[in-house]
């Protein structure tokens, strides 16, 4: 008799596991982080970073070109002369443009150019190990990895290719006449002995463009210093503060904030200053040769923005995508 009951007491106990409800341990097992949400990027001042021509969008005399995230060139505006002729170009990882040329930085550190040749601006076949470029009016200014700087295009008008010396040298600007280098101390040297082009006692700038006669440099502070032909305000920098990023034009000046806005002071003739609706901005680029006034705008999705004279198409960037971010 207790054999039986011992064995009906062995099914019952089986039959209970078999039937017992799963246990839920959800709660028990480790749960996946939440994932930030993905900000747009932020303005950042560094040093040799900030100054125009932006590396990514570069208005030149009569005509605009930008760099796309996959290393190719888009351009519009004047095509004379074969100033747009950057269909064919790849591995590009920085551009300029300058009165009828533009220059490409390719990712091995040689430089392409296409446009007028007139004064040799575009020889710059044989440079290496170049790490930043800036196209001015007639010639063309490559900055070497090792802080020297090369030149190539017109030098009778101010001697704007009389850079041999330089060293120690972040980040360089051509502008109409002459030509800028930051060095890495944060001082400032320029090619152009006027003095309304001298900036020697300039200090802190971690950024610095070229206009056509004007030059502008960013301080660390985030203000703004400027020397040259100011006679349409371009020059008035009095309420400007938290700048990130800077570009001289030929009669105007624009600067981006940390919030995304632009500001702009000088001639507004073109509309060149109506820049004040403008936000989500990374990169601002100013022209600074011969044409009437324009002025560039990269949104951090990748657009492009532009207001001032448009009478080559220079402005005609609407269609523009996936231009590549600072």
């Amino acid at each position: 008799m207790v054999l039986y009951i011992l064995i009906g007491l062995l099914f019952v106990g089986f039959g209970v596991a078999a039937f017992t409800a799963p246990v839920d341990d959800r709660w028990l097992r480790p749960q996946p982080e939440a994932q930030p949400e993905v900000a747009a990027p932020t303005p950042t001042l560094q040093l040799g970073s900030g100054g125009g021509n932006a590396a990514n969008i570069a208005p030149g005399n009569e005509h605009t070109v930008a760099l796309r995230s996959d290393g190719t060139v888009v351009g519009v505006g004047n095509d004379s002369l074969g100033r747009l002729n950057v269909s064919g170009w790849q591995n590009i990882v920085a551009v300029s443009a300058g009165t009828s040329h533009t220059v490409g930085l390719r990712s091995d550190g040689t430089v392409v150019a296409t446009g007028s040749n007139l004064s040799g601006e575009l020889n710059v076949d044989g440079w290496s190990d170049i790490v930043a470029v800036s196209a001015g009016t007639r010639f063309t200014v490559g900055l070497r990895s090792d802080g020297t700087v090369v030149g190539a295009g017109d030098n009778s008008i101010l001697g704007e290719l009389e850079v041999d010396q330089w060293y120690d040298i972040v980040a360089v600007g051509a502008g109409m006449s002459h030509t800028i280098g930051l060095r890495s101390d944060g001082t400032v040297v320029s090619t152009n002995t006027l003095d309304m082009l001298v900036v020697p006692d300039w200090y802190d700038i971690v950024a610095i463009s070229a206009g056509a006669f004007h030059t502008v440099g960013l301080r660390v502070d985030g203000t703004v210093v400027g020397a040259g032909l100011g006679t349409r305000n371009e020059l008035n920098f009095s309420g400007w503060y938290d700048i990130v990023a800077i570009s001289a034009g030929r009669h105007h000046t624009v600067g981006l904030r940390a919030d995304g806005t632009v500001v702009a002071v000088g001639s507004n003739e073109y509309g060149q200053l109506d820049v004040t609706d403008w936000s989500d901005i990374v990169a601002v680029a100013a022209d600074g040769s011969l044409s009437a006034g324009f002025t560039i705008g990269l949104r951090s999705d990748g657009t492009v923005v532009a207001t001032g004279d448009n009478e080559h198409g220079q402005l005609d960037v609407s269609g523009w995508y996936d231009i590549k971010l600072p």
